[in-house]
């Protein structure tokens, strides 16, 4: 597997343990809806959450959630409102999370995503609407 792609499935494993830690419960990790994917479907208490997980290398190169532009947003909604058909509960309520993840280089300059360099992860909650 590419280093890159090694970097995407770290990040989605820390995103769910991020949510773990604060109460979540991962439903469905990287759920696909035809050729859509959500990387998250999470739940706490009545609410369901459709999470979006970004991760960049370094900072420098841009933040993460700004890769999740309206054609990807429209996207997850789709395959949302398919996950809603077939999982949904009445009483639930839906919305749109992000987590994203910046690798931090060490002081000696070493990879970011090495465990001596844990990078930075963020919830985003509501992160966008439809």
């Amino acid at each position: 597997m590419a280093a890159h792609n090694d970097f995407g499935a770290r990040a989605e494993q820390l995103a769910a343990a991020l949510l773990e830690r604060n109460g979540w419960t991962i439903l469905h990790r990287n759920w696909r809806f035809g050729r859509l994917e959500i990387d998250l479907v999470a739940r706490r208490d009545d609410t369901v959450a459709f999470i979006e997980v970004k991760a960049r290398a370094r900072a420098s190169h841009g933040h993460p959630l700004e890769s999740i532009d309206w054609r990807k947003r429209r996207a997850l909604a789709i395959a949302a409102s398919g996950w809603i058909d077939r999982h949904g509960r009445a009483g639930e309520e839906y919305r749109f999370d992000a987590v994203h993840i910046v690798g931090r280089q060490d002081a000696r300059g070493g990879h970011p995503s090495s465990p001596a360099t844990p990078p930075e992860v963020h919830h985003t909650e509501n992160a966008w609407s439809m």
